[in-house]
C-alpha cells in the first residue's frame, strides 16, 4: 500500500512538475487526486502513463487522503490548508501563507530535516520561496564548516517564478518586438523581453520588497537567525531557472578549494567550477535538473574571510515541486506518516 496523494493546483506549472517528479522518483502513490478550482473541473493532467481528471476543491473530501501537495497560491492556502490539516492529511504548502507561522515547520530537507518533528502541530509544512531554497542548500554545508556572519545576494529570477502568465508575457513580448507588435506590459510592471526588472513583489516601508524580505526571514528560520543578509531580487528574461550571485563573509578563513571540497560532498549540490569558457552553469543548463549548481567560487578580497560564488537551480523543481516531494519522502523516512511500500530515494 502506498500513499493517497492530492495535488491542489494540479493544472499550474508547479502542480504539473509535482506530478512529473512523483513519477520520476517512484514515490509510492496508491491513489492520485488532481484538485483545482471549479473552472478547471474535468481538465485532464498526466501522471506517468495515466490521465487524471481534476476535481473541484469545494467538493473534494480531504479526509480520504494522506498527503496534500498545495500549489494554488497564498489566498487558496490561507483559506484551505488549516481546514485540510484538521481533516487528517499533512499539507505541504508551496505558498508563503504559513512560512512565518511558529507552529508550521519551514523545511528544505538538505538543510533542516529535524524540523519535521513539528509537522503534526497543524498538519502543515511550508515550502520556502524558490530563491531561498537554492540559496540555503548552498549555504548550509559552508555554514557548518565555517560560521557565516554576513551574506549579500543578487538574484536573477526567471519569469516562471511568476507562473504561466509570466512565461506567456516574455514569449508574447519577444514575438511582438520582432514583429513590431504590441509589447505593452501586463503581468510585469515593465517590459521583460530584452530587459531586467529590479523589482519583484511589493515594496516595503524600508525600500526592500517582500520577495527580498522572504529570503532573509526564511534563511533565518531554517539556517541561523544571526546571519546578516541583504538581498536584491531581479526579474530577468529567462523562462526557467533562477540564478544568484552570492558573497559570504565567514568567521574564519576559508579557501576556494576548501569550499569546493565541502560543497562536492554536500547533499543536493553539484559543483561545476572550472576557469574555462563553459566551466560554469547557466539557467539553460539547469532546466529540468534536480541539483543546486555552484560555480565561480572565488575569494572576495574586500572583506575579511570572504567568498563569492554563483548558484543556479531549476526554480520549478528544487525551488518548488521537487522540494515538496522531498518533504513527502522525509515524512515517510522519519515515520511521521507510514507506508509499507518502498521507493527509490532521491540522490543528486
Amino acid at each position: 500500500m502506498g500513499y493517497r496523494v492530492a495535488i491542489v493546483g494540479a493544472t499550474g506549472n508547479v502542480g504539473r512538475e509535482m506530478l512529473n517528479i512523483l513519477e520520476e522518483v517512484n514515490f509510492p502513490v496508491d491513489e492520485l487526486h488532481a484538485i483545482a478550482s471549479r473552472k478547471s473541473k474535468g481538465v485532464e493532467v498526466s501522471f506517468g502513463d495515466k490521465t487524471v481528471k481534476c476535481q473541484d476543491i469545494e467538493q473534494f473530501d480531504f479526509s480520504k487522503v494522506d498527503i496534500v501537495l498545495m500549489s494554488a497560491g497564498g489566498g487558496v492556502s490561507r483559506e484551505w490548508s488549516e481546514k485540510i490539516g484538521k481533516a487528517g492529511p499533512i499539507v505541504i504548502d508551496n505558498s508563503s501563507a504559513f512560512r512565518k507561522d511558529p507552529d508550521v515547520p519551514l523545511i528544505v530537507p538538505e538543510v533542516n530535516p529535524d524540523a519535521v518533528k513539528d509537522a503534526k502541530k497543524k498538519n502543515i509544512i511550508a515550502n520556502p520561496n524558490c530563491s531561498t531554497a537554492q540559496l540555503v542548500v548552498a549555504l548550509k554545508p559552508l555554514h557548518d564548516a565555517a560560521k557565516i556572519k554576513r551574506v549579500v545576494v543578487s538574484t536573477y529570477q526567471s519569469v516562471s517564478g511568476a507562473g504561466k502568465e509570466g512565461m506567456d508575457e516574455l514569449w508574447n513580448q519577444t514575438k511582438a518586438i520582432y514583429g513590431l507588435g504590441d509589447a505593452t506590459p501586463k503581468k510585469f510592471p515593465k517590459q521583460i523581453a530584452f530587459n531586467v526588472i529590479p523589482f519583484i513583489g511589493a515594496f516595503q516601508d524600508d525600500g526592500y520588497t517582500d520577495e527580498e524580505q522572504k529570503m532573509w526571514d526564511e534563511t533565518h528560520k531554517m539556517l541561523d537567525p544571526n546571519i546578516k543578509l541583504t538581498v536584491t531580487c531581479v526579474r530577468v528574461p529567462v523562462f526557467v531557472g533562477h540564478s544568484e550571485a552570492v558573497t559570504v563573509e565567514f568567521d574564519r578563513p576559508i579557501e576556494p578549494d576548501e569550499a569546493r571540497a565541502i560543497l562536492r560532498e554536500a547533499p543536493g549540490v553539484l559543483v561545476v567550477d572550472k576557469q574555462e569558457h563553459d566551466g560554469y552553469i547557466t539557467p539553460v543548463d539547469a532546466a529540468g535538473e534536480f541539483a543546486v549548481y555552484v560555480s565561480r567560487i572565488r575569494k572576495d578580497p574586500t572583506v575579511e574571510n570572504g567568498l563569492s560564488f554563483w548558484v543556479v537551480s531549476d526554480n520549478l523543481r528544487k525551488g518548488a515541486a521537487l522540494n515538496a516531494v522531498q518533504i513527502a519522502q522525509l515524512l515517510d523516512e522519519t515515520g511521521t506518516i507510514k507506508s509499507s511500500t518502498g521507493y527509490r530515494t532521491l540522490t543528486v
